[in-house]
């Protein structure tokens, strides 16, 4: 079975909107690391307010800045956001106060980004984000901005798609995208790595910052030298700021981690100890996730396991206190909450999780919600329920008329959408049916033509699989 099978769409965890917070008393600008960055640095003449000595504050908006703190709708003119005068009125600024500028417009401006992605219910296209990016070269950020700044900026461009690494990729666009990330990067290392006492870094940014940087990499963008190290900057501040996280945050920092790791971060024993900070978040605060978080909690777990995590008893506790959860809540569950819950258990189990009585309970109850919704399952959710109930059969859970009945309901959808499916989810269908046969499923309703619909595209993409998808295809 692919390692890396089913699990959290895209568009599965979001992180919460950024709070305000006080100014940052700041240390002095430095320049990002890509010397050839386009991204414009550098290191005015300090400047001071007249007749006083005091730091940057945003006075009353001008006509430019209106446009940034007023709330955008689906029907704004991506040109309103594009205009040359507020990235004028951006640099000015920034060239103006200096060492006592913190980088709440430019935070600003970021959000305005994220809202309109957020009204467009997309992230931004391939001309929008090569349009934006002509006018990011002189989007200005030094390392005298304040947190809330920082973690805005970052947060609000990975949510609004301006990192997304289109295929085919400008040349240009990608210059501007490394050197504007290696001098946020820097930024936030800085930040992280700061010993002064008056520092700003809050649990809201932590979370923030990660899940942004987990769903970076996720979408391929590359992990650059300072990608690294500020997530190495960043792992101490869990175990600092654990009892702040709320429980959303909770879930979208173990989701980011096990991302990263399943994206290739190493297990160092920062991490480890991050992990164990936020397990015991979970247990103290089992009662108050949401079903979203709770089927987000129990994916991450489980692909931290598949990665190598050692299940501790503060694991286990977790995963149990977790799964009652699910029972009590399995009503307000969608088709993808559903589909990684169950790939979840699935894994686990796989892993050496037991099959206690709450999970095959859990189960149980989770198997009719596949039929009740089996209309709104994405290809990528077919594929990891079929792959789950096969590896839950195959661990010994009972072969009950439930599992049948949804084995039954999800096949239909494997020979309609038989086009939308990738290589490496042809190989984990044909190898789920494989398995459902193999325990004396065959009579399942429509398995024989879920098994000649798939087989064609198997040729098509021939091409496309690795030794083990051929491996588990043979």
């Amino acid at each position: 079975m692919d390692r890396t099978s089913a699990g959290i769409s895209g568009k599965y965890a979001r992180s919460g909107n950024d709070d305000n917070q006080p100014n940052d008393h700041a240390a002095s600008s430095r320049r990002g690391r890509y010397r050839h960055a386009t991204v414009r640095q550098w290191d005015p003449p300090p400047r001071t307010a007249t007749g006083r000595n005091e730091f940057y504050h945003s006075s009353a908006p001008r006509p430019s800045q209106y446009l940034l703190r007023r709330s955008v709708n689906h029907a704004q003119d991506f040109n309103a956001l594009t205009q040359q005068g507020i990235m004028d009125g951006l640099v000015s600024k920034s060239y103006r106060f200096g060492h006592r500028y913190d980088g709440r417009d430019h935070g600003l401006y970021a959000s305005s980004i994220k809202k309109y992605s957020s009204a467009s219910k997309r992230p931004l296209n391939r001309a929008e984000q090569s349009r934006l990016m002509r006018l990011l070269q002189n989007f200005t950020v030094t390392r005298s901005w304040n947190w809330l700044s920082l973690t805005t900026t970052f947060h609000s461009f990975t949510s609004a798609g301006v990192f997304t690494p289109h295929k085919p990729m400008d040349q240009c666009v990608k210059r501007t995208q490394d050197a504007l990330l290696s001098t946020l990067l820097d930024a936030i290392i800085f930040k992280c790595n700061r010993k002064a006492k008056a520092w700003d870094i809050d649990a809201r940014g932590i979370a923030n910052l990660l899940w942004a940087m987990a769903k970076l990499v996720d979408s391929g963008q590359q992990r650059i030298p300072e990608f690294k190290e500020a997530v190495a900057a960043l792992l101490p501040h869990i175990n600092t700021q654990k009892d702040q996280f709320i429980p959303q945050q909770t879930a979208n920092l173990l989701w980011a981690i096990a991302k990263l790791v399943d994206n290739g971060q190493k297990q160092t024993p920062e991490l480890n100890e991050a992990i164990a900070a936020l397990l015991t978040r979970v247990n103290a605060q089992q009662a108050d996730f949401k079903p979203r978080e709770i089927a987000n909690l129990l994916w991450s777990m489980a692909k931290l396991v598949d990665n190598g995590q050692e299940q501790t008893p503060e694991f286990n506790e977790a995963v149990a206190a977790l799964l009652l959860h699910v029972n009590a809540q399995k009503d307000q569950l969608n088709a993808q909450d559903i589909a990684n819950l169950l790939w979840a258990m699935a894994k686990l189990v796989d892993n050496g999780q037991k099959q206690t009585p709450t999970l095959k309970e859990t189960v149980a109850a989770l198997l009719p919600q596949v039929k009740t919704k089996k209309a709104h399952f994405i290809p990528q959710e077919i594929t990891s329920l079929l792959w789950a109930m096969a590896k839950l059969v195959d661990n010994g859970q009972e072969q009950t008329p439930a599992l049948n009945e949804a084995a039954a309901a999800l096949l239909p959808y494997v020979k309609t959408q038989k086009a939308n499916f990738k290589s490496r989810e042809i190989a984990n269908l044909l190898w789920a049916m494989a398995k459902l046969v193999d325990i004396g499923q065959e009579q399942i309703q429509g398995l024989k033509e879920a098994v000649a619909g798939l087989l064609p595209c198997v040729n098509t993409e021939k091409d496309q699989f690795i030794p083990q998808h051929i491996a588990n295809l043979l």
